[in-house]
């Protein structure tokens, strides 16, 4: 933490390139052991609060949801001091309730990427298996959802997202198949980000913006880039007032996402090499 208080970091996804309410912008270009991330983060303020935006697919969306550099992502904003990650993402509902246009803040998430994605910091020397049974940090959830609803949107409290591998979107029998399984949400992008915020003990959820219904609605059409894009620009809108809404009630964190790593780390110290050490200096601290 930076003088122990609350940092708030953004991951922009699909539609939300760049946030224009934040001022005195810089962009700070960072290494990490995982490689570049995404591309530059860009540090400004949103009223007092100092914000970090790191825009997911890169500066004019060049990367597909398996080429993302999910690692150097979360890397490059945890050594800024980010305690808070925000993960805005557009998805797809399979749900008649929740419409396009609609917001969510899921609660759950299934990992149907297909295991070409480095899902983990601790490999080569080191092993820590984290919880990940609530994959949101409950707490910041309920800040997000209060910001939404303070910003005038609609949105929902809870839902699982499924986090396909993409990019191209489900086949009908895909989609049906979730809703047998009860989700709400279908994306490409959740994990495994989701999965290494907590190996960083940040404090991470999703601002989910839905989109389309997929393919499963009788009488909707099948997913199309162009309506996606077009119900995008007003998603966007509401996002950033939702972030708006969220900087001006941020404070410290009381949860227990800081001390994620305190039992998951099964490695002995004396069995990692230096190279191992400095590798995860940053996540393991002392």
């Amino acid at each position: 933490m930076q003088d122990g208080k609350a940092v708030l970091g953004v991951i922009g996804g699909s539609g939300l390139y760049e946030i224009p309410e934040m001022t005195g912008l810089r962009e700070i270009t960072v290494e990490t052991p995982f490689g570049a991330p995404s591309g530059p983060v860009v540090e400004g303020r949103i009223g007092q609060q100092t914000v970090f935006f790191l825009a997911r697919h890169g500066k004019g969306h060049v990367l597909s949801p398996t080429e993302v550099p999910y690692r150097a992502n979360v890397w490059a904003l945890k050594s800024l001091g980010v305690t808070h990650l925000l993960s805005v993402s557009a998805v797809g509902s399979l749900q008649a309730e929740i419409a396009p246009g609609h917001l969510i803040v899921p609660d759950q998430l299934i990992d149907r990427t297909k295991g070409t994605r480095a899902a983990t910091f601790f490999e080569g020397g080191a092993v820590a298996h984290v919880p990940l049974g609530d994959p949101y940090c409950g707490e910041f959830r309920q800040a997000v959802l209060a910001a939404a609803s303070q910003a005038k949107a609609t949105v929902h409290d809870g839902g699982t997202l499924v986090c396909m591998e993409g990019p191209q979107f489900s086949t009908r029998a895909e989609s049906f198949l979730y809703r047998s399984w009860g989700a709400q949400l279908i994306g490409m992008t959740a994990l495994p980000e989701a999965k290494l915020a907590r190996e960083a003990s940040l404090c991470y959820t999703t601002l989910a913006l839905a989109t389309d219904y997929d393919c499963w609605y009788e009488g909707h059409d099948s997913v199309t880039v162009e309506a996606v894009i077009e119900v995008m620009k007003g998603n966007a809108v509401k996002a950033r007032k939702t972030l708006l809404a969220l900087v001006h009630s941020f404070g410290a964190r009381n949860c227990a996402c800081a001390d994620t790593l305190k039992y998951a780390l099964v490695t002995s110290p004396h069995a990692m090499s230096q190279e191992v050490k400095d590798r995860l200096a940053l996540l393991l601290g002392n």
